[in-house]
């Protein structure tokens, strides 16, 4: 069975079950993640004791923040329309990644999902072999490359072949407003005062080479054909990771069912899970059979 013959299978009671929106898990979800991203930069901010070994789970928060904006890309999170795009913005800006160009990139990489030919995530090559995957975790290449965007869109030709022309005003307000904000952040720090290099730019650069690590298990190492359960890998994993990263390791079911919220993706998988062709039973897992082929 392939995931299309997957979805005409399921009842229209589960259906209606799992398609269901709601604000509550999504602000509880959200209170938590940005709780411990509060608490861990008071603890550095503040210089507590082994402040220095805070920033690393402090980065790590941040850039899971990308999850979420993931998630807000399609809507939700939250049943509130408004609130999956506050919050989208939120994260975009907190992590550099603008909120409604990633919509229109993430839209396609849904609709051409491991296609070499239309798939916007593949323009950047796995990494295959050491010195590769130590370049891709280190992260230069996304920072340069969200730097890159955030200027084009702001200033330049957006020539993307999956941006509705109508999006256009949209996109550039968006970029050249971040870019007026991160000047500002630049002035304050050199100005008035150094804790955001500290509390937030610092700690998510040390904090990225772990959201880069569980991208790659996502569609790493997947075939390029159209079956979600294929194309796509379902990692096993703990409370945390799956907390962290609002169960997107549950990511052959979001890519079969887009529409099914966060919280109810636990509840797609035990339907999914005797048609997934694409798992591993760890990121520990996955890594080490991941370079075995380097």
């Amino acid at each position: 069975m392939d995931h299309r013959d997957f979805l005409r299978s399921v009842p229209a009671g589960d259906r209606n079950r799992l398609l269901t929106l709601s604000d509550r898990p999504g602000l509880w979800r959200l209170a938590g993640h940005l709780g411990v991203i509060a608490g861990l930069a008071v603890w550095v901010g503040a210089a507590l004791p082994l402040w220095p070994l805070a920033m690393l789970p402090l980065g790590v928060t941040l850039a899971f923040l990308f999850t979420l904006q993931h998630e807000c890309t399609h809507r939700t999170p939250f049943a509130t329309p408004w609130l999956n795009e506050a919050v989208g913005h939120l994260t975009g800006v907190l992590i550099a990644q603008p909120f409604l160009w990633f919509r229109a990139f993430h839209m396609a990489h849904h609709r051409f999902t491991n296609d070499p030919e239309n798939d916007p995530e593949l323009e950047g090559a796995k990494p295959e072999g050491w010195s590769a995957l130590v370049w891709h975790l280190a992260g230069l290449d996304y920072w340069r490359s969200k730097l890159a965007t955030l200027a084009r869109n702001g200033f330049g030709r957006m020539g993307y072949p999956y941006l509705p022309l109508r999006q256009v005003t949209g996109i550039r307000a968006e970029a050249r407003a971040m870019i007026a904000l991160y000047f500002g952040v630049a002035i304050f720090s050199v100005v008035v005062s150094p804790i955001l290099l500290w509390i937030w730019l610092l700690p998510l650069a040390i904090g990225f080479p772990a959201l880069r690590l569980y991208l790659l298990a996502e569609h790493g190492r997947c075939p390029a054909v159209a079956d979600m359960f294929n194309n796509t890998r379902t990692t096993f994993t703990n409370r945390i990771v799956r907390f962290l990263a609002w169960n997107m390791p549950y990511h052959a079911e979001h890519h079969t069912w887009p529409q099914v919220p966060f919280h109810k993706l636990p509840d797609l998988h035990e339907l999914t899970r005797p048609h997934l062709k694409r798992t591993s039973d760890s990121y520990v897992r996955f890594t080490r059979d991941y370079v075995k082929e380097f």
